[in-house]
């Protein structure tokens, strides 16, 4: 079945409306997608090499729309909790939260940015500290830039080794993905 999917993605891949669906993905991602945009731009480099660092641009330029839209999504949810915040008399443990991020925010996000913690909760925490949008943006610029061209310059350069590394060992890979995926959430919730 995992077979199945996987050539289905490929096929998908290589058609006419892929960059959109890789776009949209991307944008979903920054801001509610559980699924990061990866699963679908490297089946998609793996289809067009020549597209590779199109594609990547694509996929970093749409990534900070969504990283907007999370820090908006953040902001406006900090805002409508206050009276929650109130409520549990937490105003001095929010006061530290922001005094942090505000201090911290640009390092939390370039690190953050390359591991498997989703993107969305880096982008939410920064629009509820309401760390400075064109900070936020920057170093996302540089984190997922730097992630996303990585990745497509890897597949540009090794794909036909990097393609049948996949499929021979694509169940324990999607496997060990899907673990990362979690193991990132269950890191940001806690951090």
């Amino acid at each position: 079945m995992l077979e199945r999917l996987y050539a289905r993605t490929l096929a998908l891949a290589a058609t006419r409306r892929a960059p959109l669906w890789l776009a949209l993905i991307a944008v979903a991602e920054g801001s509610f997608f559980p699924v990061p945009p990866d699963v679908l731009l490297i089946p998609m480099v793996l289809a067009r090499r020549d597209l590779a660092w199109r594609l990547a641009g694509l996929c970093t330029l749409a990534s900070l729309c969504g990283g907007t839209i999370g820090w908006l999504i953040g902001a406006e949810a900090i805002r409508l909790a206050a009276g929650v915040i109130h409520f549990y008399h937490a105003e001095a443990a929010l006061a530290l939260y922001v005094h942090r991020f505000a201090q911290y925010g640009f390092s939390v996000i370039l690190l953050k940015g390359l591991t498997p913690i989703p993107y969305k909760i880096i982008a939410i925490a920064a629009g509820a500290a309401h760390y400075s949008l064109p900070l936020f943006l920057l170093a996302s610029l540089i984190t997922r830039g730097f992630r996303f061209f990585l990745l497509a310059g890897l597949l540009h350069r090794f794909g036909a080794p990097i393609q049948t590394f996949i499929e021979r060992r694509l169940t324990i890979l999607a496997l060990g993905f899907a673990i990362l995926i979690v193991a990132g959430i269950l890191v940001a919730v806690r951090v």
